[in-house]
């Protein structure tokens, strides 16, 4: 195979080398400059342009153009010939103006901007609005649900829990604990209508409701796995229940270190007594509107959404055997979560949180 001439040498500096692979492995950047940037990291690896040009399938002039360009300019030399159509009739100015009265703003009488009522506010059209909305990542349709915690041992207590999952102990087992509760057997009126070629799954609005469980999970922060019971209430009688169930299943030889929340069942006289008499077992508490702490939520939402939220149950026994088979198959493939923030980075975000709160007036 003839490789061709040697590539003039392309020097890529550590920053610029980040940038390319960042822009490489975007799913949203222009294809013609994601293509771009991963020619030019193999050029930077020695690759001769033939080569290059036969794997994207382009033309070595092509290759050559993009490495004296890289060469010239950099990763700004990249972007050349990305535009196309007509020149935009937008200036900056009513860009920026667009994006002062999204965030600054309330269209008079309602809580939030929709893409015609921002054009109807800024004179352009609902496409152009719609376009830099997306552009700029703005969705002022939308909005999410939040609580700072007020607990005086927010830091302490935040330290604990990530320190368990970023340096978990020796000899010893993490597991997130907690309960959902009243998990209703609902019952569609009608059967569900099945998926087809141009149509979702159907299901009917109403539903017969067949009573509640409350489904008790540990997981296992080291390998994903999930203990689970299924209880009728959520008293600490049977919170003490389930800490039997979890003590039968742990081998003797390791320390369970518990992390729940700061429920009442979770602090109840009998509940520390318990514990108390056992050794090896440790509390670990997250602090006071800090749900998001405990991983076992994430396993909640995925119950949730895979096996309750769309089924159909007769009883509450068909909905408790639905929920053990979604836990033992569940279990034969666990997958842990993968936490990576710190105690440091999570501080950060809660400053921050606080800051642009207190710039609200409130």
């Amino acid at each position: 195979m003839t490789m061709g001439r040697p590539p003039k040498e392309i020097s890529v500096s550590a920053a610029d080398r980040a940038q390319l692979v960042s822009i490489a492995r975007s799913k949203s950047l222009p294809a013609g400059l994601v293509q771009r940037a991963q020619m030019v990291l193999l050029m930077a690896d020695g690759i001769a342009n033939n080569v290059i040009a036969e794997r994207f399938g382009v033309s070595r002039p092509t290759v050559s153009m993009w490495r004296r360009r890289y060469h010239e300019r950099g990763i700004e030399g990249l972007r050349n010939d990305l535009k196309s159509g007509r020149p935009r009739t937008i200036d900056e100015e009513r860009i920026a103006q667009l994006i002062r009265t999204t965030l600054r703003s309330r269209p008079k009488g309602e809580t939030h901007w929709s893409r015609r009522s921002l054009a109807a506010a800024t004179g352009m059209s609902v496409t152009t609005v719609h376009r830099y909305l997306t552009m700029f990542g703005l969705q002022p349709h939308r909005s999410k649900t939040f609580k700072l915690s007020t607990d005086p041992l927010f830091i302490e207590k935040v330290r604990d829990v990530v320190g368990l999952y970023l340096n978990p102990p020796t000899n010893a087992l993490v597991l997130c604990v907690d309960e959902k509760t009243q998990v209703q057997a609902l019952q569609r009126t009608q059967p569900v209508l099945p998926m087809g070629l141009g149509y979702v799954e159907g299901v009917t609005h109403d539903y017969i409701r067949h009573g509640t469980t409350t489904l008790f999970a540990a997981l296992d922060v080291a390998n994903g796995s999930v203990i689970s019971q299924c209880k009728p209430r959520h008293r600490h009688q049977e919170f003490l229940a389930f800490l039997r169930h979890i003590e039968a299943q742990v081998p003797e030889h390791l320390d369970v270190h518990l992390i729940v929340d700061n429920y009442s069942t979770h602090k109840h006289a009998k509940v520390r007594a318990w514990i108390a008499r056992r050794p090896r077992f440790h509390v670990h508490l997250t602090p006071t509107y800090a749900s998001w702490l405990n991983q076992v939520e994430r396993w909640f939402g995925l119950i949730t959404q895979k096996a309750i939220r769309r089924g159909s149950f007769a009883s509450v026994t068909e909905l408790k055997r639905k929920i053990n088979e979604f836990v033992e198959h569940y279990n034969e493939h666990p997958k842990p979560f993968m936490w990576t923030a710190t105690t440091e980075s999570i501080l950060a975000k809660i400053e921050r949180l606080c800051k642009v709160s207190s710039g609200t007036g409130h």
